[in-house]
């Protein structure tokens, strides 16, 4: 699905000279964003899809133009504004003239730091990501966790805005799943977390006691 390009990505938009290198993708974003006044309204753009362009987000949160590293983290947060999940599952770039297709191999952000504070129903766990993002779990930023039997493990995700998910990185993992605790969910015991007066269930706790065996 995605495809190397050198060129503009289309005959109908300019892309300020892609092939240039990443000067031309910052002038992109440029175009978009709004310093100073929060994050660009993406749900609200409905540009034209122009292509696909050779953007990797990796597992381990590092972008990728071209098959190298982009090693400006100014430029990573500011990509990282226009970034929008459509209903198709793709993620895209979009600014108000021009939307384009990016791989994402596991989430687009990394939740590299928690911090947990209050107790009991008063208790918020808050994330930092690797782009600068801070998100409160809560109603409208849930966590979900996927079990992955093949190792043994879980892996956790915190709904950072729209449907983009970051991946909580496995040294903030462990931290996490310091602070649950066995609650009874319609009888059965589960371990969950807490935040802003909500549960998020992890597993059954017959679950974890084999996982942990």
């Amino acid at each position: 699905m995605n495809k190397s390009i050198s060129g503009p990505i289309t005959e109908q938009v300019s892309l300020d000279n892609v092939q240039e290198g990443t000067a031309g993708l910052e002038a992109l974003v440029s175009r978009a964003t709004r310093h100073g006044k929060g994050l660009p309204p993406v749900e609200l753009w409905h540009p034209d899809f122009c292509g696909d362009l050779d953007i990797v987000i990796k597992r381990d949160g590092t972008w990728f133009y071209m098959g190298t590293p982009i090693g400006r983290s100014r430029l990573v947060q500011l990509f990282s504004t226009v970034l929008r999940k459509d209903e198709d599952g793709e993620t895209y770039l979009v600014t108000p003239v021009e939307k384009i297709r990016i791989t994402v191999e596991d989430a687009p952000f990394l939740a590299v730091e928690m911090n947990v504070s209050g107790t009991g129903d008063k208790q918020v766990i808050t994330f930092r990501t690797n782009v600068g993002d801070v998100v409160e779990v809560g109603p409208d930023n849930p966590l979900r966790f996927e079990i992955v039997e093949e190792n043994d493990g879980i892996k956790p995700y915190v709904l950072v805005r729209g449907r983009l998910e970051a991946l909580i990185n496995r040294a903030v993992m462990y931290e996490l799943i310091e602070q649950g605790e066995e609650i009874v969910v319609d009888g059965v015991a589960v371990f969950a977390l807490r935040s802003r007066g909500m549960d998020f269930a992890i597993m059954p706790a017959a679950e974890l006691a084999r996982l942990s065996a």
